[in-house]
C-alpha cells in the first residue's frame, strides 16, 4: 500500500524540479540577451563624458561603441559554429565569463586605448552570448513553448535597448562613467551561476562526423563583415573615398569567402543551406526589417527636435515608447506563435510594420506627437511579433549540429540591418531634407525628409513581405536533404 501511495509522488517532485530548472535556464538565456543589448545601448550616452575624461575627440571615443559593434558583427557566425563543435554550454559559459571580466576591465581602464580594447573583448563575449542563446532554446524548453521562449528573448533584447540610455545617464550622474561598464559585473556573475547550474549539458556525438573549425573561412568572413560595418559607420552616412574602398573590400571578401567555403573540408557555412528558400527568405527579411527599425531610432530624434520643436527630456520620453511597446509585446507574440504557428504570425507582424511605417510619412506633420506615437506603437508591436515568429521558424528546422552557426547568421542579418539602417537610411533622410547639416535644418526641410525616408521604409517592408511570400511558396516544393543544414 505504501508503494502505491509513494510511487505517484516521485515523478511529480522530479517534474517540478525539472520545470524549475527549465525556468532558471531560460532566465540565464534571457539575462545573456539583456546584457548584450545593454552593452550596445548604454555606452552611447556616455560618449561626451568619455571625451572629457580622456581629453579625446568625439571621433576617438566613438570607437568605444564601434569596437563593441564590430566585434559582434565580425565574429558572431564564427563563434556560433564553434559552439556547434566544442559544445554550446561550454562556450556560452566562457562567453559570459569573458563579457563579465571585460566589463570590469572597461570600468577600470586608465587610458582610452585600453577601454577600446576591453570593449572589443566585451563584444566577443556578447557575440557568443547572442549566437548561442537562440541555439539553446530547443535544448532548454519543450517544443510547444519555443515561440514563448523566443518572444521572451525578444522582450529582454528590447528592454536592454530601451533601458540603456536612461540607466546610463543615471549611472553617470551618480557614480561616473566607470559605472556604465561595472554594472554588468554582478549581473554577469548571476548569469554565469544560473547558466552553469541549469543549462543542459552538451550532447556528445551530435555531429554525424568529427568536425574541424573552419579557420580560413572564419578569418575571411570576419574581415569582410568588419570592412562592411566600417564602411557603413565611418563618416556618419557621408560616403567618401575610404567608405568606397571598404565597400569594395567587403565585396571582394564576400567572393573570396564563397571560394574558400567550396575548398575546405568542414566549412563554416555550408553554401547548400542557402538553397533552402525559407531560410534565405527569413535572413533577408530579418535584415530588411532591422533596417527599418533602426530608421525610427535615427530619424525620430531629429524630427522630434527640429520639426516639432521638443526639448531633450520630452524627446527621450517619446522615443522610449517604441522599445516599451516592443518589450510588452514580446511574450504575447511568442504565445501567438505557439498557438497559431510561426508563418501566420510573421506575416501579421510584417503587415503591422508596413501599416505603421506608411502613416509615419504623413501623420506626424498633421497630428504632431500623437501622429508620431500611434504609428511607432504599431511598428514596434509588429516588430515584436515578427521577431518571435521569424526566429522560431528559422531555428525549428535546423539540425542540432548546425544550430549555433544558423543562430549566428540570424543575429548577423539583424546586425547588418541595424548598421545599414543607421548609415543608408540616415543618408536618405539627409538627402531628402536637402540640408547640408540636419542639426540646423529648417522644420520644413526635416518634415520633408521624414516623409521621403518613411516612404522608402514602407517600400522596404513591402519588399520584405514579397520575399517572405516567395520563400514560403518555394519552400512548399520538395525539401532539400536534411544534411544540407
Amino acid at each position: 500500500m505504501k508503494r502505491d501511495i509513494a510511487a505517484p509522488t516521485e515523478p511529480n517532485v522530479e517534474g517540478s524540479e525539472r520545470t524549475r530548472s527549465v525556468r532558471l535556464g531560460l532566465a540565464s538565456l534571457s539575462l545573456s540577451i539583456l546584457l548584450s543589448a545593454l552593452g550596445t545601448s548604454i555606452a552611447n550616452v556616455g560618449l561626451p563624458t568619455l571625451a572629457h575624461a580622456f581629453e579625446a575627440s568625439f571621433q576617438d571615443v566613438q570607437w568605444v561603441v564601434l569596437a563593441y559593434l564590430l566585434a559582434i558583427t565580425a565574429l558572431i557566425v564564427g563563434v556560433g559554429r564553434l559552439g556547434d563543435i566544442v559544445g554550446r554550454r561550454r562556450l556560452l559559459l566562457g562567453g559570459i565569463a569573458l563579457f563579465t571580466v571585460a566589463s570590469s576591465l572597461s570600468g577600470l581602464a586608465p587610458a582610452l586605448w585600453l577601454l577600446i580594447a576591453a570593449r572589443a573583448a566585451q563584444g566577443l563575449g556578447a557575440a557568443i552570448m547572442m549566437a548561442l542563446t537562440m541555439a539553446f532554446v530547443a535544448e532548454t524548453v519543450p517544443t510547444a513553448r519555443t515561440g514563448s521562449a523566443m518572444g521572451l528573448l525578444g522582450t529582454m533584447s528590447a528592454i536592454g535597448t530601451a533601458l540603456g540610455p536612461s540607466l546610463g545617464g543615471a549611472l553617470i550622474a551618480g557614480f561616473g562613467w566607470p559605472a556604465l561598464f561595472l554594472i554588468n559585473v554582478p549581473l554577469g556573475i548571476l548569469t554565469y551561476v544560473l547558466a552553469h547550474r541549469h543549462l543542459p549539458a552538451d550532447s556528445q556525438g551530435t555531429a554525424r562526423a568529427p568536425a574541424r573549425f573552419d579557420v580560413p573561412g572564419t578569418i575571411v568572413l570576419a574581415l569582410t563583415l568588419a570592412a562592411y560595418a566600417l564602411a557603413m559607420t565611418i563618416g556618419r552616412g557621408h560616403f567618401g573615398p575610404l567608405n568606397i574602398v571598404l565597400l569594395l573590400a567587403a565585396a571582394l571578401g564576400g567572393g573570396l569567402f564563397v571560394f574558400v567555403e567550396t575548398k575546405v573540408a568542414s566549412p563554416l557555412a555550408r553554401l547548400a543551406m542557402f538553397r533552402d528558400p525559407a531560410l534565405s527568405a527569413s535572413l533577408i527579411t530579418n535584415g530588411l526589417v532591422s533596417t527599418v527599425m533602426m530608421t525610427t531610432l535615427v530619424v525620430g530624434p531629429f524630427y522630434l527636435a527640429r520639426a516639432l520643436g521638443l526639448d531633450a527630456a520630452i524627446i527621450g520620453l517619446v522615443m522610449s515608447v517604441g522599445p516599451v511597446v516592443a518589450a510588452i509585446s514580446g511574450v504575447p507574440a511568442g504565445r501567438f506563435v505557439d498557438w497559431f504557428g510561426a508563418r501566420p504570425v510573421m506575416m501579421a507582424g510584417l503587415a503591422a510594420i508596413a501599416a505603421g511605417a506608411a502613416p509615419l510619412s504623413i501623420l506626424p506633420a498633421t497630428l504632431a506627437i500623437p501622429g508620431y506615437l500611434a504609428p511607432i506603437a504599431v511598428v514596434t508591436a509588429g516588430y515584436a511579433f515578427f521577431q518571435a515568429a521569424n526566429n522560431t521558424a528559422v531555428m525549428a528546422g535546423i539540425a542540432a549540429d548546425r544550430r549555433g552557426v544558423v543562430s549566428g547568421m540570424l543575429n548577423l542579418s539583424r546586425n547588418l540591418g541595424l548598421v545599414t539602417g543607421a548609415s543608408v537610411m540616415g543618408a536618405v533622410f539627409a538627402l531628402a531634407s536637402a540640408a547640408s547639416d540636419i542639426a540646423t535644418a529648417s522644420p520644413e526641410a526635416v518634415a520633408s525628409g521624414m516623409r521621403v525616408t518613411f516612404a522608402v521604409a514602407a517600400g522596404l517592408i513591402l519588399l520584405a513581405i514579397a520575399v517572405a511570400l516567395a520563400g514560403r511558396a518555394l519552400a512548399a516544393r520538395p525539401a532539400l536533404p536534411d544534411d544540407t543544414l
